[in-house]
């Protein structure tokens, strides 16, 4: 046998050696991993150190990130950490807004918690979910506002102070005087129209559409325009006249006729007045006064004029016979019989006083309509500014 057979011999019985003296090698990897653990890798490590403790670090199993659902279906671990949202309205002066509606809302989820802000302004949030939050506040009065949040796990997040402006108006508003409360302005502008700055000229209006009188002001028109000093004189005038021309002859003359013709005379205008012009137009829904035309051609004034003789305006602003300024006519010489002499009594003086009082009421609107309007100063400015 030579001796490279000799070699290849003692090769093989060296190997089934090894082979009967070896361990299993899963039985020596722990002992050889515990040997390592021991040795510290904080020095200077060899090689084998290193590579050892990157496996280490391989095997070693990784934990659940944050926030991940975590096996069996539960919340995840941030939740379960819910924490608050407290607050306080106020407005631009710095009080309390008590009743503020509050709701609180996570970006882009709906719908969302709400509560009212109490007797101290505060509003407060329990067991609210982490993260951006959404907060709108709104009240009676004041323009809504919002804020805006990240509330962290288990945190008390505390609102800036909400301040509430008042908000703008855009209601349409209707701003105006009450019916009887314009129509008084009106009757206080007929007041002083006087002709010439002097004698009364309250029963005209010169507003076209001026407002329908109340009971109350038509008796008020009435009381003040039969109490006018200027009425008093002019009774006075009239009685003169009369017992210079002897009318009402069962007067007599004298001291003594005169006073007789100036009570019949001032008994007539004040019966035609108040039961003419205060209590007949209110039962009968009529105004009592003479609208000025004051435009159109003459010969249609000169026909308004003496129709608004015999016709009137009513309460509801039509056209209507003058029922009231008649029957106070009839009314007036009927209850003259109680203080005229026996011979100007009668039902036919009364019919023919009241037909001369409706000719009187002709001509007078005609100078209204032509005349007086020029001599009386203080006319009640139309829109516009024109008289």
């Amino acid at each position: 046998m030579n001796a490279t057979s000799r070699d290849f011999k003692k090769q093989i019985r060296a190997s089934s050696r090894r082979a009967k003296t070896r361990r299993p090698r899963f039985a020596s990897v722990p002992l050889l991993s515990l040997a390592l653990s021991l040795v510290p890798c904080g020095f200077p490590a060899s090689a084998q150190c290193q590579e050892t403790q990157a496996a280490r670090e391989a095997t070693t199993i990784p934990t659940d990130p944050p926030n991940e659902v975590a096996p069996g279906g539960q919340q995840p671990i941030d939740e379960l950490f819910a924490g608050s949202i407290e607050g306080i309205v106020l407005d631009e002066t710095g009080s309390v807004v008590v009743g503020a509606r509050v709701t609180l809302t996570h970006a882009g989820q709906f719908p969302g918690k709400e509560t009212l802000s109490d007797g101290d302004g505060r509003f407060s949030f329990v067991e609210v979910r982490p993260g951006p939050f959404n907060i709108s506040i709104a009240a009676a009065g004041f323009a809504a506002k919002t804020s805006s949040g990240i509330l962290h796990s288990g945190e008390t997040y505390t609102v800036s102070p909400v301040i509430l402006l008042v908000a703008a108006a855009f209601t349409e508003m209707h701003v105006g005087l009450p019916p009887s409360e314009v129509a008084e302005n009106q009757i206080q502008a007929q007041e002083k129209q006087r002709v010439l700055g002097f004698f009364p000229n309250f029963y005209v209006s010169y507003v076209p559409n001026a407002v329908p009188l109340t009971f109350k002001q038509k008796l008020e028109l009435a009381w003040k325009t039969t109490l006018d000093p200027v009425t008093f004189a002019l009774v006075g005038a009239t009685a003169g006249f009369e017992q210079a021309q002897n009318q009402i002859s069962g007067y007599g003359q004298g001291a003594q006729g005169y006073a007789k013709r100036y009570g019949a005379a001032y008994g007539d205008f004040a019966v035609d007045n108040f039961v003419g012009g205060a209590l007949l137009p209110s039962l009968l829904k009529q105004d009592p006064r003479y609208f000025y035309k004051g435009t159109g051609s003459k010969r249609s004034r000169i026909l308004y004029a003496i129709a608004a003789s015999i016709i009137c305006k009513g309460d509801n602003g039509q056209w209507q016979p003058n029922y009231s300024g008649f029957l106070g006519g009839i009314a007036a010489g009927g209850i003259s019989n109680l203080y005229y002499p026996p011979e100007n009594r009668g039902a036919a003086m009364v019919f023919e006083n009241a037909a001369i009082g409706i000719a009187e009421s002709a001509v007078g609107n005609l100078l209204q309509e032509f005349l007086i309007r020029k001599l009386t100063p203080n006319l009640p400015k139309l829109p516009g500014g024109q008289p």
